[in-house]
């Protein structure tokens, strides 16, 4: 044969071997689910990054717009360091080590499933949730091991995804130790983040490069294609926290992070990993239901000891204090009082006792002072006190009468840490007592699991003295978590807004365990007429709305409790004029309305003015606030 002609038939080959590997990469099976309203779309696939290895990733769009592009999935798993194994002679097959654990996987099988219920939750910002998503289950297991198996499964939810890793359980009674999550998502080019990176910490938009740090979650994401979304973790019960940080390969992708490695026992899974989708940032708020549904039921049948309400500080720590504050919180509706730190002793030491009481209080008059008026006393409890008398205090705060109390400066992220949480929460739900958790600590929706975990704190909240601008972030990024403890301030000298801002926190804020007057006496007060609406206002809710989801700019929440509606409006360092429309009523129906407003010409320290106005469903109000102000609003039906 002519030596050109045997060369153009060797080109001919490798052509034809191009085109055969090509068309396997692209025959690779899809695996799709969309979610019930078929907007949402997950593609699951394996990749084959070279011949005979196979990624796994995924993809998400949401009404044809893209919203996670192709990204990868995974975990990095070392077994050989348990001992266990050894004993069993359960031998590491080749492969299973490190981080291409997930890459060589075989799918076995593919299990499709749908729900559909309506639960009511003991308390919420909604009093009826929905749980309706579709589910795909992809089961794996490794070609030359099949005891080494992993199930992925996803959830499609209208307002978002989720997805989780399983490990069913090994006949070996197997351990893992997962070394990391390599979850990737892969978003747009020219996507914003709000970011922080902690806690309490402020937020700033910044692009998908060069952060500072990890991002804390949920990290809420504005898309160039007009959607918006937001990566959150659900269900974090036994397990290290994750949060978020840039890949280092690969542009405008989003990794999670695990604060460290984890030691579980098959079966398992991982907590879940959420991403909300809408194509406004008010709906993420209004659909934040999503994390509680990703969590199981109440561990418990009987919670009518569980009252949600509104907590003021006694800061005086003394007897006649107490009662003064409890006088206070009667006449206004308050329900509950705190002894904050210091009232057993120093906090931060093993060596105070949570079950004495050192300060000039005579707790049992207290208590029953309170119950006389309708006022339940919590108590706050540092971490070293908890972790050395947990199982001996939360049975006698029960015996005396407590309804709650506040963990302070919790050790949050390590698996050890955040497993003795769940215990925590568990062992005060055993004792009918409500928890407040402080400090870096965020919700995942376990709270549906543990309904006496009324709130939380990680968030910036009032007793820093944050802006108004940083709170019209907070209902788009923290608010989409759960609950947050922002410690409401009002006759504070250092508060940076207006009162009328002040008062519209109590709305624009979710905690069924409301902190209100932080920092504030009872002899403050001065008949201020506005503070009627901190009578009024509850903390937890029939229905919520967001009207203004202008992020760093300016926010409108409204939320009903029966037939009344609550309507919080705040605006960020500078004033504006905006209209209020009254579409979430009623057409036609007529209401009175209570307006809340700041007015320089009211001679009181707090200038705040009190009108009323007749309206009717779909009328709208005008609203002038001033910079760092805001507007509350209390609509009644007239009678």
């Amino acid at each position: 044969m002519h030596p050109i002609r045997q060369q153009l038939l060797r080109f001919h080959f490798f052509l034809a071997w191009l085109l055969s590997c090509h068309l396997v990469a692209a025959q690779l099976p899809e695996t799709l689910l969309q979610s019930p309203d078929g907007k949402l779309t997950v593609v699951f696939a394996q990749k084959e990054t070279r011949p005979g290895q196979k990624q796994m990733t995924y993809r998400v769009d949401y009404e044809g717009k893209p919203v996670i592009l192709e990204s990868g999935l995974g975990v990095q798993i070392d077994n050989h360091v348990f001992e266990h194994a050894m004993a069993h002679k359960v031998t590491t097959p080749p492969g299973t080590m490190g981080a291409n654990w997930c890459d060589d996987l075989v799918i076995k099988n593919v299990v499709r499933t749908s729900k559909d219920t309506t639960w009511k939750p003991v308390y919420g910002e909604r009093s009826l949730i929905r749980d309706h998503y579709n589910q795909l289950e992809i089961h794996l297991q490794k070609p030359d091991a099949p005891d080494y198996s992993l199930h992925v499964i996803f959830r499609a939810y209208d307002s978002g995804i989720a997805f989780r890793y399983f490990f069913p359980e090994h006949p070996n009674g197997l351990y893992y130790r997962v070394m990391a999550e390599n979850s990737e998502f892969t978003l747009p080019a020219n996507t914003k983040a709000w970011y922080t990176a902690w806690a309490q910490g402020s937020y700033q938009p910044l692009p998908l490069n060069n952060w500072p740090e990890n991002s804390e979650r949920p990290l809420t994401l504005s898309l160039p294609n007009g959607l918006c979304a937001s990566l959150a973790e659900a269900q974090l019960t036994d397990y290290a926290m994750t949060k978020f940080k840039l890949s280092t390969t690969k542009a405008n992708t989003v990794v999670t992070s695990l604060y460290e490695s984890v030691d579980l026992m098959s079966d398992v899974g991982t907590p879940w990993r959420v991403v909300m989708v809408a194509n406004r940032l008010g709906k993420l708020l209004e659909n934040n239901d999503i994390m509680l549904n990703l969590n199981p039921p109440p561990a418990v049948t009987t919670t009518d000891w569980i009252k949600p309400g509104k907590m003021m500080r006694e800061v005086t720590l003394t007897t006649q204090g107490a009662i003064s504050c409890i006088d206070f919180a009667a006449a206004h509706h308050l329900q509950y009082i705190l002894f904050d730190w210091k009232w057993y002793g120093p906090a931060f030491t093993f060596h105070s006792d949570a079950r004495q009481v050192v300060a000039p209080i005579d707790m049992p008059r207290v208590i029953a002072y309170g119950k006389s008026k309708n006022v339940g006393v919590i108590l706050y409890v540092n971490l070293q006190a908890l972790y050395k008398q947990m199982d001996e205090i939360f049975p006698l705060y029960k015996k005396w009468g407590v309804k709650g109390v506040k963990f302070g400066f919790v050790e949050v992220g390590s698996h050890r840490w955040m497993t003795w949480l769940t215990e925590a929460k568990r062992k005060a739900l055993e004792n009918n007592l409500m928890v407040n958790i402080h400090d870096e600590y965020r919700p995942t929706g376990t709270s549906r699991t543990y309904p006496n975990v009324m709130t939380q704190e990680g968030i910036r909240g009032n007793e820093e003295f944050p802006d108004a601008t940083h709170n019209t972030i907070l209902p788009f990024t923290r608010y989409l978590a759960g609950a947050g403890d922002y410690t409401i301030c009002y006759y504070d000298k250092r508060l940076k807004n207006t009162h009328a801002h002040q008062l519209a926190m109590n709305v624009i804020s979710y905690s069924p365990l409301q902190s209100v007057f932080w920092y504030d006496k009872p002899s403050q007060y001065e008949g201020e007429p506005e503070i009627e609406f901190f009578d009024k206002v509850p903390t937890v809710w029939d229905d919520t709305k967001v009207i203004h989801d202008a992020i760093g700019e300016y926010v409108t929440i409204a939320r009903r409790s029966g037939d009344d509606w609550f309507v919080g409006t705040i605006t960020n360092n500078e004033g504006r004029t905006l209209s209020l429309p009254l579409d979430f009523l009623p057409k036609g129906k007529s209401y009175v309305a209570h307006l809340y407003t700041d007015d320089t010409t009211v001679a009181t320290k707090t200038q705040v003015r009190v009108s009323t106005q007749a309206v009717k469903g779909g009328q709208s109000l005008d609203m002038k606030l001033l910079p760092r102000g805001g507007q509350a609003v209390w609509l009644t039906p007239a009678r």
